[in-house]
């Protein structure tokens, strides 16, 4: 089964392109997160697969089969929105069957798999619990159940977890993908936040301004950014210019900071992302910056500091266990291998 493909699709509201020309796959079984910035076109792409919006031009398709003309309630997608939309008047076991009655199944049938979605997001015993006595974390779940009751072909959930506090997002993340991967169920799950989309997604696509800009693993993203728009919005902001020559050693970068030797085959302009997680803290093998420590941040367990390098903001993570980190205002050595920290973009 090859599962949702996206070819080509435009979308225009007056004068904004929200969409132009994206396309990608959502493979069968997987989840797939479209990651990006607001305005990105995510929602409206999200719309489109839906049938709630008609695409400009491209095309929609689930197993080979396009998908335009058909109404939503016949192509066998489930939705879940960010603010879960619950009936508040109904139980919790009446919110979950309400989309199996709507597809007219038995009694008996809707109430065994209602008992069946909610032992799967750990809820087994709600379902006489009115919805308005629950959690935000228990609503999430049932609001979840609802959706993966009807069996869906594809699970579309728009920021499920945007307004839950950082704690509970934060745990609810990995217990999402648990409940997903274990059913086995093809999902498009969309968000601006990198690390939801890392934690939860086989696959995760990354868009500007209604593009594609990036299509990869989650590791493949993270440690290959494609640009430098993904570098940024990963938070890898140490892009420098530079100037790239051949020698017989090799490839050399010349750059503000320094020239440093590169693997690969480059010449001419690059653009070369410093990655904050390969550069060591003091004096050591490898090549070396020297610069004032500006500012650090302590965020449990690592700090994340800024340094002035002739001039340049630079930024790098070290784990809280570092002992040596200099105060602010304090000069500070850092030590790298630019065949490990290096990226030419």
């Amino acid at each position: 089964m090859a599962g949702l493909t996206i070819t080509n699709i435009h979308k225009k509201f007056q004068e904004t392109k929200a969409l132009q020309g994206a396309s990608f796959n959502v493979p069968v079984g997987k989840i797939t997160a479209l990651l990006g910035p607001s305005g990105c076109g995510k929602s409206t792409l999200l719309a489109i697969i839906a049938g709630l919006i008609e695409a400009d031009q491209g095309t929609c398709a689930w197993d080979g089969e396009r998908l335009q003309g058909i109404p939503p309630h016949k192509r066998g997608f489930g939705l879940m929105f960010q603010d879960y939309a619950l009936f508040p008047h109904k139980s919790v076991g009446e919110n979950v069957a309400f989309g199996l009655k709507m597809l007219a199944w038995g009694k008996e049938a809707t109430q065994r798999r209602v008992g069946e979605v909610l032992a799967l997001v750990g809820l087994p015993a709600y379902g006489p619990r009115e919805v308005t006595t629950l959690s935000g974390g228990e609503q999430q779940r049932v609001a979840l159940a609802r959706s993966l009751a009807p069996h869906p072909k594809l699970l579309m959930l728009d920021e499920p977890l945007g307004s839950l506090d950082r704690t509970l997002r934060e745990r609810l993340m990995g217990e999402l993908r648990e409940i997903l991967s274990e059913m086995g169920q093809t999902a498009l799950y969309v968000t601006h936040d990198q690390i939801e989309a890392f934690t939860v997604a086989d696959q995760v696509v990354v868009m500007r301004a209604g593009t594609v800009a990036q299509i990869g693993a989650p590791q493949e993203i993270y440690q290959h950014p494609n640009s430098p728009f993904v570098a940024r919005f990963l938070g890898l902001d140490n892009l420098l210019p530079g100037q790239a020559r051949e020698t017989p050693e090799g490839t050399l970068v010349s750059t503000a900071l320094g020239e440093w030797p590169l693997e690969g085959t480059f010449h001419g302009e690059v653009t070369i992302l410093l990655r904050p997680d390969q550069v060591h803290l003091g004096p050591g093998t490898g090549h070396h910056l020297r610069g004032t420590l500006t500012k650090s941040t302590f965020s449990g367990n690592m700090y994340r500091v800024t340094v002035d390098v002739q001039g340049m903001s630079l930024s790098f993570d070290f784990p809280a266990s570092t002992t040596n980190l200099p105060a602010e205002g304090e000069a500070i050595t850092l030590r790298f291998d630019p065949r490990a920290a290096l990226q030419i973009l």
